[in-house]
C-alpha cells in the first residue's frame, strides 16, 4: 500500500513539475494581430509579455493566461466590440492602456469584459479610457479590479453613458483602489452579493457607487467628490457602508432606499448640495459615528423607515438638521448637533437637556413651502417662543434625549481637504 501511496504522489510531482515547466514567458510585438495570434498559439499559465506600442484589439482570451504589458503597451479595438474579452478562469490583465471598445449598451461593450467563466480574473495597473464600460463583471465570482485609472466618455448625455465597472450577479467581487473619472455611475452592481468596494476615488459622475439588489455587501473607505450622488444604495440588505467621504456631491452624499438591516458607520458626507444623507423606507439600519456637515438637509427621514438605530453623528452646519415629518416622537440617543446651546453641568461629555432639532413651523414650512414669507413675522415668533417655553405644546418628531457636547473628529483627507478651502 505504501509503494502505491508513494508512486502516486510521484506521479503528481512530474505532472505539476510537467506544467510549470511548460508555462512561459511570450514576447508579443506591437503591430497588426500579433496579440490575437499569440493567444490563439499560447498555453495555458502562459505569460503574453506585450511590448510598447498599438497592440489591435477586439481579442477573446479563452484558456487561463496572463497579459502583462510592458510601459507603453496599448490595446485598442477601433470602436469595435469589447477590447479584451475573457472567457476562462484565472486571468490576469495587468499594466496595459486599454481603449476604443464599442458603443453597443446591450452588448456592454468594454474595455475588458469577463464572461461567466472568468472565474478569479484579475484586471490590475491598467488604464482604460474612452470605452462605453471600463469592465463588466458579467457573473464572473471571485473577480478582482484593482489599482485601475479608469476614465469614461463625455461624449453623450450622463445618463446615456456607461459605468466605470458593471457587476451584474457575480459573487465574491472585489473593486479597489481604482480611480474613475466621467461616464455614468462609478461602480454599478445589480443582483449580485457579497461584494467589496474599497478605497476607490470618484470624480464627475452620476453615482459614484449605485446598488440594485446586492445584498451582504460592504462599501468602505472610498472618496466621492463633486458626483450627483455619492452612495446610492438601493433595494438591497445587509450592506455595510463604513468610513467613506462624500464631498461636495450635489443631490446626496449617501441614499438608502429600501435599504434595510444595514450598518452607515463612520461616514463623513460635507457641503453636500441638497442632502447628507438621505433615507427612504429603509429600516432596521445602524447609523452610528457619522459626520454630517454644511448641507442644506443634514437628515430626511420620510414616512415608512421605521426601527432605525441612529447614535454617535455629528450634525454640523446644516441649514436644516433634520427633515422629518411625524406626529409621534422617535428618540435618537447621543448625537451632537452644532445648534445646540447646551450645558454640561458635570462634565460627562452629555448635554443637560435633551435636544429636540425641529419643531412646529419646521413642520409646516415643508408640508407649505408658501409659509415661508411668514417666517419673520411676530405670529411665527410668538409660536416659537411659546414651544420653547411649553415643550408640552412641540408636535411629534426627532428628540435626542443625550445629546453629546463635542463632535468626532473628522477623517485625515476630509481634515486637509477643508482646510485647503478655507
Amino acid at each position: 500500500m505504501k509503494g502505491i501511496v508513494r508512486t502516486i504522489s510521484c506521479l503528481l510531482c512530474l505532472f505539476t513539475g510537467m506544467g510549470i515547466a511548460a508555462a512561459a514567458d511570450i514576447k508579443v510585438a506591437a503591430g497588426g494581430n500579433e496579440l490575437a495570434r499569440a493567444i490563439s498559439s499560447a498555453h495555458s499559465g502562459d505569460r503574453l509579455l506585450l511590448a510598447a506600442g498599438l497592440h489591435s484589439g477586439p481579442v477573446l482570451v479563452d484558456k487561463p493566461l496572463s497579459l502583462v504589458g510592458a510601459d507603453g503597451a496599448h490595446v485598442d479595438a477601433g470602436g469595435t466590440g469589447s477590447v479584451i474579452e475573457i472567457d476562462a478562469p484565472g486571468v490576469i490583465v495587468e499594466n496595459l492602456k486599454i481603449s476604443g471598445s464599442g458603443n453597443s449598451h446591450e452588448d456592454i461593450d468594454s474595455g475588458v469584459k469577463l464572461t461567466k467563466k472568468a472565474e478569479r480574473a484579475i484586471v490590475r495597473g491598467n488604464v482604460l479610457t474612452g470605452n462605453l464600460y471600463g469592465v463588466d463583471i458579467h457573473g464572473a465570482r471571485d473577480a478582482r479590479v484593482t489599482g485601475n485609472t479608469i476614465t469614461g466618455r463625455n461624449d453623450r448625455h450622463m445618463n446615456r453613458r456607461g459605468n466605470g465597472v458593471y457587476v451584474w450577479n457575480a459573487p465574491g467581487s472585489t473593486v479597489e483602489n481604482n480611480s474613475f473619472v466621467l461616464g455614468r455611475d462609478g461602480i454599478f452592481v445589480n443582483t449580485s452579493r457579497k461584494n467589496t468596494f474599497s478605497g476607490n476615488r470618484f470624480e464627475n459622475l452620476r453615482f459614484a457607487i449605485h446598488y440594485m439588489h446586492a445584498n451582504d455587501s460592504t462599501v468602505t473607505g472610498n472618496i466621492s467628490i463633486g458626483n450627483h450622488l455619492g452612495y446610492a444604495i438601493m433595494f438591497s440588505d445587509r450592506v455595510t457602508i463604513r468610513d467613506n467621504i462624500s464631498i461636495r456631491d450635489r443631490d446626496h452624499g449617501i441614499m438608502l432606499n429600501y435599504a434595510n438591516n444595514s450598518i452607515v458607520e463612520g461616514n463623513a458626507v460635507i457641503a453636500g448640495g441638497e442632502k447628507c444623507l438621505f433615507v427612504y423606507n429603509a429600516n432596521k439600519n445602524v447609523m452610528r459615528d457619522n459626520r454630517f456637515e454644511a448641507c442644506p438637509i443634514g437628515i430626511h427621514f420620510t414616512g415608512g423607515s421605521a426601527r432605525n438605530e441612529i447614535t454617535g453623528n455629528a450634525f454640523i452646519g446644516n441649514r436644516t438638521q433634520i427633515k422629518f415629518v411625524s406626529t409621534r416622537n422617535h428618540v435618537w440617543s447621543g448625537n451632537y448637533w452644532s445648534d445646540h446651546a447646551a450645558y454640561d453641568i458635570n462634565g460627562d461629555g452629555i448635554a443637560d437637556q435633551p435636544f429636540r432639532p425641529n419643531d412646529a413651523i419646521d413642520r409646516i414650512l415643508w408640508t407649505q413651502p408658501s409659509a415661508k414669507l411668514l417666517v419673520g413675522s411676530p405670529a411665527v415668533q410668538l409660536i416659537r417662543w411659546a414651544q420653547k417655553n411649553f415643550p408640552a405644546l412641540l408636535p411629534g418628531g426627532v428628540i435626542d434625549d443625550k445629546p453629546l457636547m463635542k463632535p468626532h473628529p473628522l477623517p485625515e483627507f476630509a481634515r486637509q481637504w477643508k482646510a485647503s478651502t478655507q
